[in-house]
């Protein structure tokens, strides 16, 4: 069992930046695959970026490349969404999500464990 603790969202103006953080449990964290989603309001979720286990290979969904950065420290088995130039159809609920095997990063069903989710609300 993977426990993901999502936190660093809240309200920030257009053109600013938050990170957010994701704390996972388990003593194999180097292992896992990690992923970001976001789902707004009336809408499915989404991908944003994920980053596999070994050499910090990353990949990012077109909205986000350029602005957004995934980072993990497996030392703190911690993921982390760096968010610059913040528009307002960034606004949603973010989420992160574990796979502890082999994966397509985009699709949300082949992720095994998902946090509760933070939220981030982006104003004009």
């Amino acid at each position: 069992q993977v426990q993901l603790v999502e936190s660093g969202g809240g309200l920030v103006q257009a053109g600013g930046s938050l990170r957010l953080s994701c704390a996972a449990s388990g003593r194999t964290f180097s292992s896992y695959k990690m992923g970001w989603f976001r789902q707004a309001p009336g809408k499915e979720r989404e991908f944003v970026a994920a980053i596999r286990s070994s050499a910090g290979i990353t990949y990012y969904a077109d909205s986000v490349k350029g602005r957004f950065t995934i980072s993990r420290d497996n030392a703190k088995n911690t993921v982390y969404l760096q968010m610059n130039s913040l528009k307002p159809e960034d606004t949603a609920d973010y989420y992160c999500a574990s796979s502890l095997y082999d994966f397509t990063p985009n699709n949300k069903y082949e992720y095994d464990y998902w946090g509760l989710g933070t939220q981030v609300t982006v104003s004009s």
